[in-house]
């Protein structure tokens, strides 16, 4: 995203130092000496800021951002001001202006007013981009044809006007971060921030300083204050895939904040009230990871008061043609290719495989496809030759194998052509790390039941 800052100011001097330290944070920056000539160069392109100075001749900062917002109103507008015109800056607030700065003013509080607008612009096309996926457009009915998906459709239809927290469960990658987007843009809060982190990829302190934020000073390297997820996603949702991953003590700070609504940067003193509904997933059994002290209950139970359950792709064999053509559609654009559709031959081994990857495998299945394929049509040649192998033409009495067993065999075998390479196998699989471990160990698992 080319973010554009457009800085008027009368003062040369202040003027150029405001426009270097802006560019070295990367932005767009253009300079202006007065109101007429920061209005000129608005009419000439599209700015996303608008910092000016609250005192100028010919035109003041009041009279710029009135004119400054009639030309472009999703323009926001920072304003500086002495301390002796505080009253005239809280006027400018009245009148839209997004937030003022005091002179002498800090540069870091600077930027971070700035960051802060950045971030919310970003997240406010994000949100329209994919409330037009999930709203509008009706797409999500198209990939879910199966009763129990329907099912789940209609749980999510039913608490739409509620605040409520989700938990949701099911094997990795059968698409709970989807379900949560779902949820999320068929809510009341569908209109602010839908923010998501995975609780599984982070050090404990990186992700408490992702979550909570910082403040300056409070570690090595916290050059400046950090908003958290907690703090952007307030009014809106947060979503916290691989909850259970998460240290106990962060677990005993996100119980504070669904309780309390408030928290605590890390380094900070001050608490910080906020409003944010959590919708969180896990593939672990819940239950186990209570009773083995790595997840505390009372969370549990402010979390799960509605449990939503995925079941993998294999249960739901109905979903794998519609979410097929669904991701030919979504990868076809960046190929250039005029694949129009998948073969039968094709589609009858994808209906035939167990997925132990599941949705998430599939995508990386037909994504792979759309690379390889040379005709019209998606064809047998294109798909990985290991998913044919589990293709059953007969089945004998005490030969059938449990779907753990092809699991772990399926997963051995990928783990083995890439060379023992265990975190792209992972990848390839569309699985975490640890949720391969877990298949993998399966098989000592059932040595010793045996």
């Amino acid at each position: 995203m080319n973010f554009k800052i457009l800085v008027a100011e009368d003062e040369e001097i202040t003027l150029k130092h405001l426009v270097n330290t802006l560019k070295k944070e990367g932005y767009d920056v253009l300079g202006a000496r007065n109101g007429r000539e920061a209005l000129d160069a608005m009419s000439k392109e599209h700015y996303d800021v608008l910092l000016t100075d609250i005192k100028m001749p010919e035109m003041n900062g009041i009279e710029l951002l009135e004119k400054a917002k009639e030309a472009d109103h999703e323009i926001e507008v920072l304003i500086i001001t002495g301390f002796g015109s505080i009253g005239s800056a809280v006027e400018a607030m009245k009148k839209g202006a997004y937030e003022y700065i005091t002179k002498p003013f800090d540069l870091d509080e600077l930027i971070i007013k700035v960051k802060n607008i950045h971030e919310r612009k970003v997240l406010r096309k994000e949100n329209v981009a994919l409330k037009a996926f999930f709203g509008m457009n009706k797409k999500v009915s198209i990939i879910a044809k199966s009763g129990s998906m329907r099912k789940i459709l209609g749980i999510i239809e039913s608490i739409k006007d509620s605040d409520c927290n989700v938990l949701l469960t099911g094997e990795s990658g059968v698409g709970k971060s989807l379900l949560a987007k779902i949820i999320h843009f068929t809510s009341k809060r569908q209109n602010m921030p839908f923010l998501s982190i995975n609780c599984s990829t982070l050090t404990e302190e990186l992700l408490a300083s992702e979550l909570f934020g910082h403040e300056r000073g409070a570690f090595t390297g916290a050059v400046r204050t950090k908003q958290g997820l907690v703090e952007i996603a307030d009014r809106g949702t947060l979503f916290l895939d691989e909850i259970a991953e998460t240290a106990t003590n962060l677990q005993a700070k996100l119980l504070k904040v669904i309780e309390e609504g408030e928290f605590f940067r890390v380094g900070g003193t001050r608490p910080i009230k906020v409003d944010v509904r959590f919708i969180a997933a896990t593939n672990q059994n819940v239950k186990t990871a209570i009773s083995e002290s790595r997840f505390r209950e009372d969370l549990y139970y402010r979390l799960n008061v509605m449990e939503i359950f995925i079941p993998p792709l294999r249960e739901r064999r109905d979903d794998i043609e519609p979410l097929s053509a669904y991701f030919l559609r979504k990868h076809l654009p960046k190929s250039n290719k005029k694949i129009k559709g998948i073969s039968k031959e094709a589609m009858d081994i994808l209906m035939h495989y167990s997925f132990p990857g599941n949705v998430r495998e599939l995508e990386n299945i037909i994504e792979r496809a759309i690379i390889l394929e040379k005709s019209p049509m998606i064809t047998p040649e294109s798909l990985p030759q290991s998913i044919t192998m589990f293709q059953i033409e007969t089945i004998e009495p005490g030969k059938i194998k449990s779907m753990d067993e092809i699991s772990r065999e399926y997963a051995e075998r990928v783990v083995e052509t890439l060379g023992g390479n265990k975190s792209k196998a992972a990848e390839v699989l569309g699985i975490s790390r640890t949720s391969l471990w877990r298949i993998l160990k399966q098989e000592d698992i059932l040595d010793v039941q045996n």
